[in-house]
């Protein structure tokens, strides 16, 4: 394991795209797989030392879990920076589990993330803010999350920890919603699939997840210590316009961050992120400005265990 020393490195991880926020919401959020290689490479030079990704459509920007559209951005992308790439397992509440997979397991990618729950995961509420729309597929996707569940039960996260985890040597990117999670991650660690170092990813703001208060925050971390001691990193995920002010209350606590369009559009109070740059950028600037040092790719690597940029499928 690494060294606790390497810990106080800030690992910023950067979520490129994702599957929440529609092409109507921004026209700065990378759709196609040449704007996702551009805006991940742009967001590596700015300071990531992770790059998150999902995937969309080349031709209407929706969420896909196509290894082929995949394919046609993570080469690119190790070929011009050498961040570390994370792979959603999650995709969207409308893809199964073999499909979420699909591109995981053809990429072998060094880290993935991992939804530690089935939950409630509520994106309706942003159909009230539009009136017309770039593409017809924007707000069913919304208004359906009223009445879906992201599913990743027990059996599921034994399944992703076996065939990424012990079959591929991908590492995982803990994503905690709710302090059940930690105990459920908690149980996959006594059953020896999920190994330390953890790192684990503690998420505020989302609809159907604890909400984002500091003092939720606080008790995270409370919990995670309890339950981890010395076999964990972790980070922060603000939601929409807490993505700073929690980035910023983690730095100040001893964790690591992660912004992008992923999970903000924003830069500050109404006003659009441009890229995902923008935000390592004021991130990276806030953790400076507190005399704290930015891990490189290969800090993180060596901080999470990683298995290296040459063991990929990619």
């Amino acid at each position: 394991m690494a060294e606790r020393s390497m810990a106080r490195k800030v690992i910023i991880t950067c979520a490129v795209t994702g599957s929440i926020h529609t092409p109507t919401m921004s026209p700065h959020l990378p759709l196609t797989p040449d704007q996702i290689a551009a805006d991940a490479v742009a967001a590596a030079e700015a300071g990531a030392a992770v790059l998150h990704l999902h995937a969309r459509d080349p031709k209407d920007g929706r969420p896909t879990p196509d290894p082929g559209v995949f394919m046609q951005f993570l080469p690119r992308i190790k070929q011009q920076t050498g961040a570390v790439i994370n792979i959603t397992t999650g995709g969207s509440t409308a893809m199964t589990l073999d499909q979420r997979l699909a591109a995981p397991l053809r990429a072998r990618p060094e880290l993935c993330s991992l939804n530690l729950g089935s939950m409630n995961f509520g994106i309706f509420p942003s159909a009230r803010r539009y009136k017309e729309w770039k593409y017809e597929w924007e707000k069913p996707h919304l208004e359906a999350s009223r009445d879906l569940i992201f599913r990743n039960t027990f059996a599921d996260i034994a399944r992703i920890l076996r065939e990424l985890g012990e079959g591929c040597g991908t590492r995982f990117e803990f994503e905690c919603y709710d302090v059940g999670h930690l105990y459920t991650l908690a149980h996959f660690v006594e059953e020896g699939l999920a190994k330390p170092p953890l790192f684990v990813q503690m998420i505020f703001g989302i609809l159907g997840g604890i909400g984002a208060e500091l003092d939720n925050l606080m008790h995270m971390k409370r919990v995670a210590d309890r339950l981890f001691g010395a076999d964990y990193h972790w980070s922060v995920l603000g939601a929409g316009r807490h993505q700073i002010p929690f980035c910023a209350q983690a730095l100040l606590m001893g964790g690591n961050v992660r912004v992008g369009l992923e999970d903000s559009l924003w830069i500050g109070p109404g006003k659009l992120a441009t890229s995902n740059a923008d935000q390592v950028r004021k991130v990276r600037r806030i953790a400076e400005e507190l005399s704290l040092d930015i891990a490189t790719p290969d800090e993180a690597r060596e901080i999470l265990d990683l298995k290296g940029q040459e063991k990929v499928g990619f």
